[in-house]
């Protein structure tokens, strides 16, 4: 989860050294490339078994949502103090919520739903709509609020997937379609990179794919309520690299509205590991 939250902090780092030349469609393009390759062996010596599916049209969806979601959230980094995006990027939790509820049909009680209430609080306090007499959330806030709810959809889409799907299966159906649906938004953008661009955009596509890996790999072995915490730590590797490499201090109001999302995060986290624990029993 360490390293996880570690190539998260390289791959956005990237995103936004690379975003005056290279515009969010065209980076998520080069993105999904290095996923899409990284996998080509997989898919090579499994063949037909690794697209094996019985549900195309959700794996469409979650595909569509996912690289939508990635074009917005590598606009938002590109645009945003790296703590400030970060910190809203784990409004994602929050959205699972109610999706769990419409989509899922999991029960959601009234400590659930408060919550969320009050981890979106939180991200009131961040973007502080209204501050000084103007909507003060702009446009990248608004691209990363929206990325985390697509991220969200695309997280309950696999949650219903996995019932009958493996993660490998999984993984491959979205690296593929990540990589058919980011080209259409690629092409108007496109522009053919220089030698050393074109290797730090391999290295972000490559760590991007190791950090989803790292990701799973901790959630898998160890107790998600234990783990989950650990991701936060990005947040502060982030805080760090954009105060030494773009002279970026984190305000007052996002570390204020940061601390209510993670706290009520964290409550969500441990609350479902309690229901978990007791749906075994």
């Amino acid at each position: 989860m360490v390293a996880s939250a570690l190539g998260f902090t390289v791959m956005t780092t990237l995103i936004k050294f690379l975003g005056d030349d290279y515009p969010a469609a065209l980076q998520t393009f080069y993105r999904q490339v290095a996923g899409f390759v990284i996998l080509i062996p997989f898919i090579i010596n499994r063949r037909g078994a690794a697209f094996a599916t019985t549900r195309p049209g959700i794996l469409l969806f979650r595909s569509a949502a996912g690289t939508l979601g990635m074009i917005l959230s590598f606009y938002a980094f590109q645009k945003m103090p790296l703590a400030d995006a970060n910190a809203l990027s784990f409004t994602r939790t929050l959205w699972l919520v109610p999706l769990a509820f419409f989509i899922v049909r999991e029960p959601v009680g009234p400590m659930r739903i408060g919550a969320a209430l009050v981890g979106f609080a939180g991200v009131l306090i961040m973007v502080r709509p209204g501050a000084d007499g103007e909507f003060a959330i702009g446009w990248p806030a608004a691209a990363m609020l929206a990325s985390s709810f697509l991220f969200a959809l695309t997280i309950t889409g696999m949650k219903v997937m996995t019932r009958d799907h493996s993660p490998m299966v999984l993984l491959v159906w979205s690296a593929t379609l990540g990589l058919v649906f980011a080209l259409p938004g690629a092409l108007f953008v496109w522009r053919w990179p220089e030698p050393f661009d074109l290797f730090l955009l391999s290295v972000m596509g490559v760590v991007g794919t190791l950090t989803q890996g790292f990701y799973i790999k901790g959630m898998s072995i160890g107790d998600a309520g234990a783990m989950a915490p650990i991701d936060y730590i990005r947040l502060v590797f982030a805080a760090g690299a954009g105060f030494l490499l773009f002279n970026e201090l984190p305000t007052i109001w996002t570390l204020m509205g940061a601390a209510v999302v993670v706290v009520s995060t964290l409550f969500i986290t441990w609350r479902e590991q309690q229901i978990a624990r007791q749906a075994r029993l």
